[in-house]
């Protein structure tokens, strides 16, 4: 089984990767794959990478923000359905107009459903918290922008890659996952509030108990 880690910086895998060091070189092999913050970036090296090797699992690993206080800082989730939350235009009263709305993509061409990206495996991931995830190049502080997301999506959560990620799997025909852990609310931004090393100590944790089910060990860094 060859499996392929995928994340937006090293910081965020950075524990994983500590502990794959020590572990022995068997059974499955692991590859890793730092894309870059965004949805550009992560769209380039995902579909690079699918297209010169073969795998039976991706699992993009990351923190996010929540939309919903019950879910505490630190959990790490499991993502569902993804939406591109800024594609689209800017209509005059400052909401956005998707491109689904303005008829440049049917809300049911694939790989969307509905004008969300889903994940086919992801009911049986019972684990872990499911939510339902927006993605944008920009990370949202500001309460009018909040408040749109909100009544335009309903989201759980938020990130800037994702969606991208979800996208280059499904074009490919590629078994994934999406593993968040929350660093901060979506809220006016106030950046103290937040907390980076418990999301990241909460996402590695999972990641490795993950590997550590499916019983596979490192081989190799893309």
């Amino acid at each position: 089984m060859r499996i392929l880690i995928v994340a937006a910086t090293t910081e965020e895998i950075l524990p994983f990767l500590q502990w794959m060091e020590q572990q022995p070189t068997e059974t499955h092999q692991i590859d890793t794959l730092v894309t870059g913050v965004g949805l550009v970036a992560t769209t380039f090296h995902m579909t690079y990478i699918l297209s010169h090797n073969e795998f039976d699992l991706v699992i993009q690993a990351g923190i996010a923000g929540s939309f919903r206080k019950n879910i505490p800082i630190g959990q790490t989730v499991f993502v569902l359905t993804e939406t591109i939350a800024d594609l689209g235009s800017e209509d005059q009263d400052g909401s956005i107009l998707s491109a689904f709305d303005m008829g440049f993509i049917k809300k049911d061409e694939f790989p969307f459903e509905n004008g969300k990206i889903h994940n086919p495996a992801a009911e049986s991931a019972g684990f872990l918290q499911q939510v339902h995830a927006i993605s944008s190049n920009t990370s949202h502080g500001s309460q009018t922008s909040i408040d749109r997301l909100i009544k335009q999506y309903d989201p759980d959560i938020e990130s800037m890659e994702g969606a991208a990620f979800f996208y280059a799997c499904r074009m490919m025909n590629v078994p994934f996952l999406e593993i968040r852990a929350i660093s901060n609310y979506v809220e006016p931004r106030q950046k103290s509030n937040w907390n980076i090393p418990l999301a990241i100590d909460q996402l590695n944790e999972t990641l490795i108990g993950i590997i550590d089910v499916l019983g596979a060990y490192p081989a190799d860094q893309a």
